[in-house]
């Protein structure tokens, strides 16, 4: 799957930029994309499209997954604070997460709703996940370091924290945290117990016009498929915003369009209306 680098410009495409999600949006529930859904890109990539992955996922956990999808195109990762070459397999940008800022973040949300399980991605292409105690490490794929010292936490630069609460759903603790401590950190809700302190407006609206700049196109090229509220931002950029049917209702609510779900081809469904040339071939 090539993602489009240094492509002719073109006016004759309904949209230049696709801009898909990994989990939930391109990936089925079994973590392959189907022949469909890989031909419908294709075809619209061979037409002049070029293809951008958005993940929530930081780059050494998204990595394995691009490379077996033969994915060579840019990758925005973590939310939009890694830009990464998957075909080169080079970190071409990163922005951390101010350690000192996110542990104020975390004494005023715990203040709030009490002892939080904790867990934190370290920068880098090769940053492990830190995990603590009674924190649930059920997402495959990552490099995985428990620790039993708060000092390991901050020891060295990170991407984002990831919180969860013994007692709060993902959406009331994301709430919770908004509120206690929306105002030094940004908070994301990305899957099931993936509730997220990032950098100070950073999304992943922030990472895909960096990638689009690099491309020569802007939000006006861009048409963006998604399943959870992390996605919201990104929606929000793009010309046009494609909701999944498994979607989260909170990004329902602010899609210009509800496709099929991630197991039933829902980006192909879409992409062969827009591109005549992916229907013929699928």
């Amino acid at each position: 799957m090539s993602g489009g680098d240094d492509l002719p410009y073109r006016d004759d495409l309904p949209y230049r930029l696709i801009a898909t999600d990994l989990d939930g949006t391109l990936l089925r529930p079994d973590h392959t994309v189907s022949a469909r859904t890989r031909d419908a890109l294709a075809a619209a990539t061979a037409a002049g499209a070029a293809h951008i992955v958005v993940t929530g996922r930081t780059v050494p956990v998204a990595r394995h997954i691009l490379d077996d999808l033969g994915y060579e195109g840019l990758a925005v990762c973590g939310q939009g604070a890694q830009l990464y070459h998957a075909g080169e397999h080079r970190l071409l940008t990163s922005v951390t997460l101010d350690r000192q800022v996110a542990l104020l973040a975390l004494e005023k949300i715990e203040a709030e709703v009490g002892p939080l399980f904790l867990a934190a991605a370290r920068d880098g292409l090769d940053g492990e996940v830190l995990f603590g105690e009674g924190y649930r490490m059920d997402h495959d794929g990552m490099s995985l370091v428990p620790f039993t010292e708060p000092a390991e936490l901050w020891s060295q630069p990170i991407s984002k924290l990831y919180i969860q609460h013994a007692e709060l759903g993902d959406d009331a603790l994301a709430d919770a945290a908004r509120t206690a401590a929306g105002g030094l950190v940004g908070v994301t809700m990305a899957g099931t117990g993936l509730v997220e302190l990032l950098p100070l407006g950073l999304t992943k609206a922030t990472g895909l016009s960096l990638a689009a700049r690099r491309l020569g196109m802007t939000a006006d090229d861009a048409i963006a498929f998604g399943d959870m509220p992390n996605d919201i931002a990104m929606f929000g950029w793009a010309k046009h915003a494609v909701a999944m049917a498994n979607a989260h209702q909170d990004l329902k609510a602010v899609a210009d369009e509800i496709t099929a779900s991630n197991a039933e081809d829902g980006i192909a469904v879409v992409l062969e209306r827009l591109f005549p040339a992916a229907a013929a071939n699928s």
